[in-house]
């Protein structure tokens, strides 16, 4: 996929002015971030369980080498084979190897983020090689050319008249006035459609939410049941993951699979939570007789070594998406490549560069609700503050900007020249505002009141309130 990561608040206006974009992400808003708090209210160990995952990231990350190496050994006992991918390229190069070795015409794939960051879909056309997404969200925007705008909802920034559409001009076989208004018709529609590619299909490609390195066991987590059919029918599965999914023992995965489904959609547990151990045995009534586990590196070995290695717990299961605010008014699309919201402004700098995607981090208000809600206790603004850092100090960010900070810390450093400007500025903001209690528009500052009020300032500012206990806390 290609980074537009660079042009980001070019695209962030047009998400802004996009009509459809913006209803969506409206009806967005009272979905999963309600789903999530009554799922959480449920479980009063909630927290204990959120404590005891992060620990569990935090001692496989320390002892990474050690536990991936377990996975390789317990998955070739198993029979099948992994494959070590240092970038995109070598990853891309070894499915294709794989595919023309099993002489591969058509591929179904499972939802995958990795399978998007390495953009296997396109690779695969150029080599005549016809991949099908078997998730409906990621059907769907395959039919439209289109790339996720979420990580666990790729279609969210689509209305049901516009999948109609696509299934009008995609599904030619069917009559041209068949109704499609009910998300049903469309729901079967799609399944007539993909049982016909489940069956064709010679190569299954899945991702994985976790590898085990106790058993050499992935484990899949859908609500679809496509992952299933991917794996189990082709004669080929070929599992792409990135090197930060193992975990140590099927307890820790059992642990963490309690967090993942209420901080992404509010369910207790997704409908199909599989666990997949090598190829198929002759015992076994299905599944795949030859099995591909693909380690992707990408750049995780750097953030392992670097103030980013925290980001590495995450789970993908993008509960700091959905309670964005700035996700909220954009989606996911202008972020510009393959991850979006707190977790994207993050991960996306450490993976293709803070020079190609240097404004994302700016793409926050800090508000702390990520960190919040993160089940692995990722702390986003703290490195998003970081990224900032790295930007300034490459001279990447915008000349106003610069000069802006600039003249702030000019003022910061003489406290008597910051007390005298903040007093001006404080009274004439509130003076101005005194009537609506909040500002619709303020000169320099549309991008904020653009899609929401300012509050006018009210009460004492906390100089004045310092100086009235006499510099005491109370």
């Amino acid at each position: 996929m290609q980074s537009t990561a660079r042009v980001f608040p070019d695209n962030a206006h047009r998400a802004m002015g996009d009509v459809n974009l913006q209803a969506s992400l409206a009806r967005f808003s009272q979905g999963f971030p309600v789903k999530r708090r009554l799922a959480i209210d449920r479980l009063p160990e909630f927290d204990s369980l959120r404590d005891a995952a992060r620990d569990i990231k935090n001692h496989t990350l320390e002892n990474l080498d050690f536990y991936l190496e377990r996975f390789e050994e317990k998955v070739t006992e198993n029979g099948g084979r992994v494959h070590w991918c240092a970038d995109a390229e070598s990853a891309r190069q070894t499915v294709l190897s794989i595919c023309r070795e099993s002489g591969a015409h058509t591929v179904t794939k499972g939802k995958s983020m990795i399978g998007e960051e390495i953009g296997i879909n396109e690779f695969l056309e150029e080599h005549s090689v016809a991949p099908i997404e078997t998730d409906l969200g990621e059907y769907i925007i395959q039919l439209r050319h289109e790339p996720p705008s979420h990580i666990i909802a790729p279609a969210i920034h689509l209305s049901k008249e516009q999948v109609a559409d696509s299934f009008r001009e995609h599904h030619a076989e069917y009559p041209a006035d068949r109704p499609l208004e009910e998300p049903r018709a469309m729901l079967d529609e799609a399944r007539t459609v993909l049982r016909r590619k489940f069956l064709q299909a010679e190569v299954g490609i899945t991702g994985a939410n976790m590898l085990v390195a106790e058993t050499g066991s992935i484990v899949l987590v859908t609500n679809e049941g496509n992952g299933d059919l991917t794996q189990t029918l082709p004669q080929v599965q070929i599992v792409i993951a990135s090197l930060e999914k193992v975990v140590p023992t099927l307890e820790d995965a059992s642990t963490i699979l309690r967090l993942l489904a209420r901080s992404a959609t509010g369910q207790d547990l997704s409908v199909y939570t599989t666990f997949t151990t090598g190829p198929r045995r002759p015992e076994d009534l299905d599944g795949p007789p030859a099995f591909h586990v693909l380690l992707l590196d990408n750049g995780r070995s750097r953030m392992l070594g670097n103030e980013f290695r925290e980001m590495l717990r995450c789970i993908r299961c993008g509960a700091c998406i959905n309670h964005c605010p700035i996700y909220g008014a954009i989606g996911g699309h202008a972020y510009g490549w393959v991850y979006s919201g707190p977790m994207g402004a993050v991960l996306i700098p450490n993976l293709i560069g803070v020079d190609e995607a240097g404004h994302l981090p700016n793409a926050s208000t800090l508000c702390g609700r990520c960190e919040e809600v993160c089940p692995m206790r990722i702390p986003l603004p703290r490195m998003l503050r970081k990224l900032r850092d790295q930007q300034f100090e490459k001279k990447l960010s915008a000349k106003p900007v610069r000069w802006g900070l600039a003249g702030w810390a000019f003022v910061a450093r003489r406290p008597a020249l910051y007390q005298m400007v903040m007093q001006i500025g404080v009274a004439a903001l509130a003076a101005l505002g005194r009537k609506r209690g909040r500002f619709r528009w303020l000169p320099m500052a549309s991008g904020w009141t653009g899609a929401r009020d300012l509050p006018a300032p009210q009460g004492f500012t906390f100089q004045e309130m310092w100086s009235a206990r006499g510099g005491r806390r109370q």
